[in-house]
């Protein structure tokens, strides 16, 4: 069983209203939080099967794009989703704070040495896309700059696409109280005070801004080859669902069979 992910696909063209998009939304899932969780290790268990078929074939590529704003679950989902798979096929590629030598080269030249080649599964952290959202929120760029990166974006991942590889882009959808809650529970848990970073509060005062540069994201950047997908993330258990159910039916659609074995197999001996 696999959660319909076609009610949080943002169609090409197609106006987006966070504030209509429920974050605790658990869709036609009625069974509650353990019942989910027994899913998702059925789950992880079918994903690992397809990762397999998918590494040993070799021809295709997949780039998985997460993107949140601060708490919202990235590193969350990461694990709970890819925990059952072989290391060997998948790459996390996070992107935080751009090197001096990344600054001195295009917004996309550190992106682009991170994609997939054949038979890998990438998972960025971040992305591109922090290069119009905190760029454009913090003033960074100028707006007629940053502007401009919407299309540069949606030819930097059509050129992908063209050669081969599926993209799937993932936004988790928080609410401002849950990241509250769970910035909170980092000053709360010792153990968790890594996490917390002054700086998030400061971020937080920006809620709105951020909001209308997602809005913007997922409006002009959603396209057939790399659609967009809101998924409610308030819920953690339901978040790692979703997400599971994104990348398991897109690896099925592509049809992926062992490769065949060498002719004459049946008459090898092992001395």
């Amino acid at each position: 069983m696999l959660i319909d992910s076609d009610p949080y696909r943002v169609h090409p063209g197609a106006t987006v209203d966070l504030t209509d998009i429920d974050p605790r939304d658990t869709g036609d899932f009625t069974d509650g939080k353990k019942a989910g969780k027994r899913l998702l290790r059925e789950m992880t268990d079918q994903l690992a099967d397809l990762q397999r078929r998918f590494y040993a074939n070799g021809r295709h590529r997949l780039l998985i794009v997460l993107q949140a704003t601060d708490t919202g679950g990235k590193d969350g989902a990461i694990r709970h989703v890819f925990g059952g798979v072989n290391p060997a096929g998948v790459t996390v590629a996070p992107f935080k704070k751009p090197t001096t030598s990344e600054l001195a080269h295009d917004y996309l030249w550190r992106v682009h040495q991170r994609v997939p080649g054949d038979g890998q599964i990438t998972v960025f952290n971040r992305s591109h896309y922090e290069d119009v959202l905190i760029v454009r929120v913090h003033d960074l760029v100028e707006r007629e700059r940053w502007e401009r990166r919407y299309a540069h974006i949606n030819d930097f991942e059509r050129m992908l696409a063209d050669e081969g590889t599926t993209i799937r882009k993932i936004f988790l959808h928080i609410s401002k109280d849950e990241q509250r809650e769970r910035l909170q529970a980092r000053l709360d848990n010792p153990r968790k005070h890594w996490k917390f970073n002054k700086d998030d509060l400061a971020e937080r005062r920006l809620w709105d801004d951020y909001q209308q540069a997602y809005t913007d994201m997922l409006e002009r950047t959603s396209t057939d080859a790399a659609p967009w997908f809101v998924v409610p993330a308030d819920r953690k258990w339901y978040r790692n669902l979703v997400v599971s159910s994104i990348v398991i039916e897109t690896l099925e659609n592509l049809h992926l069979p062992y490769p065949g074995a060498e002719e004459d197999l049946d008459e090898v001996v092992i001395p």
